[in-house]
């Protein structure tokens, strides 16, 4: 009986250690919490009546168009599992080339990494903000995927993924808003993804600020409500803010179809990515959004697409998946999603639109 205790007691004693070891290592977010600011003293402030160019890009770590990463396919059977450094290079050409020649002043990026072992560490953001001018004095970032190490047979290795929002005018405060996530068991769950929204608030001369949205939000969910989940909070948010009369934007990779034939547009195998009726219907029915539901359907729709697939047999762009959303206190000027010279930078596109400010 003695021999049966002792092996309890070291059973139970391994069982806290692994649970202590997982939780010290991975990332705990709460649900509302601030970021850090990085921000001139000399940053210019916005004023009333401005226009302002906006710019939403998942520049998907930096990693080219050159691969099929063993996630890109539902099975993960896609046979690459980082990008070479040359290829992040090159990239990073890219990106900075096409910010210089855009000139937005805002910038909503989804999938910078920091600290993953796939990019050998490096704060993605940091070297980006030396390629371009100077003039982007201003940013703040939020992690939603962060863990010292990841047991996944094909990472093994450091994980470091965020949300950054740069502007050429001053940011006064950023919040990261924790979004549900897909249910797992405990383990698999401190490993996984934890998305968020990061707000931006850049103060507005006399006026109300500009609040500034920036997610990605889950894929991979099917057979779960998750979708449904993070929608519903972000339309919570914004019904809110507008009831307040406080500006805003919201934009980012939303891994949803808008509503309409896009859905039937697809295959099969990229159907399964998506509910016929779009979760997304709660937002498009009540605000401004770029890409529209007539642009994102209508006969020219493919000028609209935001996502070329990293997967064999897809060649273009064919759904569109990114989105900037608008108060109604913000007027839309010109706005496009950017193809022509984009199309081996990343898996998804620009989005790119001028707002004018109350």
């Amino acid at each position: 009986m003695r021999w049966i205790i002792r092996i309890a007691v070291g059973l139970l004693v391994l069982v806290v250690l692994l649970a202590a070891t997982v939780w010290l290592t991975t990332f705990h977010p709460d649900d509302v919490q601030d970021e850090e600011v990085v921000c001139a003293d000399d940053a210019p402030t916005l004023q009333p009546g401005q226009d302002v160019t906006i710019m939403s890009w998942n520049v998907q770590y930096m990693a080219g168009k050159d691969y099929v990463f063993f996630y890109d396919l539902l099975d993960e059977s896609g046979p690459d599992e980082r990008p070479s450094p040359e290829a992040i290079t090159a990239t990073f050409e890219e990106v900075a080339r096409v910010i210089g020649e855009v000139d937005p002043d805002v910038i909503l990026l989804q999938e910078v990494d920091d600290g993953a072992a796939r990019t050998d560490g490096e704060d993605q953001l940091e070297r980006l903000l030396g390629m371009v001018s100077p003039d982007y004095a201003c940013h703040t970032s939020a992690f939603y995927w962060k863990a010292a190490w990841v047991p996944h047979p094909r990472i093994l290795g450091s994980v470091g993924m965020k949300l950054s929002t740069v502007s050429r005018y001053r940011i006064d405060s950023g919040v990261r808003y924790a979004l549900p996530i897909i249910p797992a068991d405990p383990v698999t769950e401190q490993f996984g993804l934890k998305r968020a929204i990061l707000e931006a608030s850049l103060p507005v001369e006399g006026g109300e600020p500009l609040l500034a949205y920036n997610t990605h939000f889950d894929a991979f969910a099917q057979g779960t409500d998750t979708m449904q989940q993070q929608v519903a909070l972000t339309s919570e948010r914004l019904a809110f803010l507008t009831a307040q009369g406080r500006p805003w934007v919201f934009g980012g990779d939303l891994n949803l179809l808008p509503p309409g034939p896009q859905y039937d547009d697809l295959g099969a195998g990229e159907q399964a990515y998506y509910l016929p009726d779009s979760e997304l219907a709660v937002l498009t029915d009540s605000y401004t959004v770029v890409p529209s539901l007539e642009e994102a359907n209508g006969p020219d729709r493919a000028r609209w697409y935001t996502h070329f697939p990293n997967a064999p047999g897809i060649g273009a762009p064919d759904r569109t998946i990114d989105f900037v959303f608008l108060s109604p206190l913000l007027g839309l000027g010109d706005h496009e999603v950017r193809q022509d010279d984009t199309l081996d930078i990343s898996d998804h596109l620009p989005v790119i639109l001028d707002v004018t400010l109350p």
